[in-house]
């Protein structure tokens, strides 16, 4: 039974960019932690993500640092 791979590239179905707005410095590690799980690390970098309750959550715990440019529907 053979896996098919998701490309890497861009990401399927709905998507979700977001862009780090505030610094993660004095914040709670894990904030920073999550920042980094989402692909943001320092201000004014976006990342464009898959629109999951995963996603969406880890957004929600840093929702004062980033701020969500644009919703896609695919």
């Amino acid at each position: 039974m053979k896996v098919q791979k998701k490309p890497a590239g861009k990401p399927a179905g709905k998507t979700v960019t977001v862009r780090q707005i505030r610094s993660a410095n004095r914040k709670p590690e894990i904030q920073a932690a999550t920042l980094r799980g989402l692909g943001l690390g320092k201000i004014r970098r976006t990342r464009t993500l898959e629109d999951t309750p995963a996603v969406r959550g880890m957004i929600r715990a840093v929702q004062h640092l980033v701020e969500i440019v644009e919703e896609s529907k695919s």
